[in-house]
């Protein structure tokens, strides 16, 4: 971010108290969590039920923050603190919106891209694979971890500065409207959507509703050069798109498809990248031969090409190839499991729109790495393997986990560690179920299921086949634990999966120590 102290306080309708500061004073950063403060930055001070951050103002000041946005009165020594390091107090009703307000503020001084992406599985890696491809061409801020909120959003924004040329920005959602009111201050240039699934369905109802609440960042893009990029495989992707209410716009609808069944005779017109020769080689790296045809690859929009044109980037807007020219070349992935053919696609198409050679996309996605906890392959010193995947789960990702683990040659045995899922709502039993059957189906030595819910995976294993004396049920992590203890052996492999307040993570851990 690179803002006047002023221009803070006019987006964020702030009234300047005490000790003005300088109001010219340029900020650098911005941060809601004191430890973070460095000089030059913003300071906003959070009201929270455990700790109010109005008691760390002076903390902020002292560590170098040009501004503070509060929304309490502050004591006569904060201010006197505040006016000894030179930080602007600023005032607003509300911090948290005046947070919004000063995001929105900005988004109108950013000259360079903004694309949202979002969707039921994905979205992290899709924002990483996305950053880390045009990141090898152009200057781009994305979403840190999975800061996807109401809070982590604008943040996003106001860590670009204005001449950044791509801002990718991950949106989460938890029901109907909340995608639209971050794209009402995000105001994304392009939109793309992973895929539609179950997670949250126990909110919105059924798969329908999701895909409606995903279509509100394709709805939100704009009739000049907007840009629609949807799952091509995903069955939900014509009706995210005729929802969206931009089938007869000028929108452009970009497929990517990443299952290796797309079928090129029969392809969408229009633009499309899609993988051919899918493969898992023996530690679950994916290889495939990514394809784009019909793609007219653009420069930022005329508005913005002096800049692009400045920085090197070579015009490609009259360079259209017809939809029988298919440009091809191989790729070999540093991230594990089948599913993230389909978020290399949506990547590639990404890069390609915004005229990157195919040679530098795939340099750009073989190097791209994984989040931490995700899928996150650990050996340990007595000779087993550990597949920390504990981030998160849905019914999708753990069918994908489960594959992965399936696909990992190894000479010893398979463990699955499956827990609970949340968000499912009336759904639960049943989604659980879904994925025992598929974990029946998954050639897995043994399955030990963690937690309430978790045990409808294990019984609808046990009903698919899956033999009893390779199915263990328990209610804590401590249990699961002291079973592999007893039972891993040099060779084995454990995948350890389920959503994020099941904290199975300390499992992984637990067998590393």
């Amino acid at each position: 971010m690179l803002l006047s102290v002023g221009k803070i306080a006019q987006f964020s309708g702030a009234q300047v108290v005490g000790c003005s500061g300088d109001l010219e004073k340029q900020a650098c950063g911005i941060t809601w969590d004191s430890r973070e403060v460095e000089p030059g930055f913003v300071y906003v001070a959070l009201p929270g039920e455990r700790v109010d951050g109005h008691s760390f103002v002076s903390s902020a000041c002292k560590s170098g923050a040009v501004a503070v946005l509060v929304m309490q009165d502050i004591p006569d020594e904060v201010i006197a603190c505040a006016k000894d390091c030179g930080t602007a107090v600023l005032r607003v009703d509300s911090t948290h919106d005046a947070f919004t307000k000063l995001a929105a503020g900005y988004r109108t001084v950013l000259s360079g891209r903004v694309i949202g992406i979002t969707g039921s599985t994905g979205k992290t890696t899709t924002k990483n694979l996305v950053r880390d491809v045009l990141s090898a061409h152009f200057s781009c801020v994305a979403t840190k971890a999975n800061q996807n909120n109401e809070l982590g959003v604008p943040r996003t924004l106001l860590n670009a500065n204005p001449d950044t040329e791509m801002v990718v920005v991950e949106m989460g959602m938890r029901g109907q409207g909340q995608i639209e009111q971050l794209c009402s201050f995000v105001q994304p240039d392009w939109g793309l959507v992973t895929n539609v699934g179950e997670s949250h369905i126990e909110l919105l109802g059924s798969r329908e509703n999701i895909a409606r609440a995903k279509a509100e960042l394709i709805a939100s893009l704009p009739q000049d050069g907007g840009v629609a990029f949807l799952n091509a495989a995903d069955d939900m992707s014509e009706f995210v798109w005729e929802y969206s209410g931009k089938e007869d716009s000028s929108v452009t609808k970009v497929c990517f498809d990443g299952s290796g069944k797309f079928d090129s005779d029969t392809r969408v017109s229009g633009p499309c990248v899609w993988a051919e020769e899918v493969s898992l080689d023996s530690e679950g790296f994916p290889s495939f031969m990514l394809c784009t045809s019909g793609f007219v690859q653009a420069d930022f929009v005329q508005a913005q090409s002096e800049s692009s044109n400045a920085a090197g980037i070579q015009d490609k807007r009259g360079a259209k190839s017809s939809l029988d020219d298919v440009d091809r070349m191989k790729c070999r992935l540093s991230l594990r499991g089948i599913h993230n053919v389909s978020n290399a696609c949506s990547a590639a198409a990404v890069g390609y729109l915004a005229g990157m050679s195919l040679e530098e996309i795939v340099a750009a996605l073989e190097a791209s790495q994984p989040e931490s906890g995700r899928q996150e392959i650990l050996h340990s010193d007595q000779g087993f393997t550990v597949i920390n995947d504990a981030y998160n789960a849905n019914p999708d990702s753990m069918r994908a986990s489960l594959s992965l683990l399936k696909a990992m040659q190894i000479s010893g045995r398979r463990f699955a560690v499956l827990g609970d899922m949340g968000e499912l709502g009336s759904f639960a039993e049943a989604a659980h179920e879904s994925v025992g059957r598929f974990a029946a189906r998954a050639n897995i030595d043994f399955l030990i299921c963690v937690g309430e819910l978790a045990r409808f995976i294990g019984q609808a294993a046990l009903s698919a086949g899956l033999s009893p004396d390779r199915i263990s049920m328990v209610d804590t992590r401590e249990e699961a634990l002291a079973f592999l203890q007893e039972h891993i052996a040099s060779g084995d492999a454990v995948l350890v999966k389920a959503s994020h307040f099941m904290e199975l993570d300390r499992i992984a851990k637990g067998l590393l120590s």
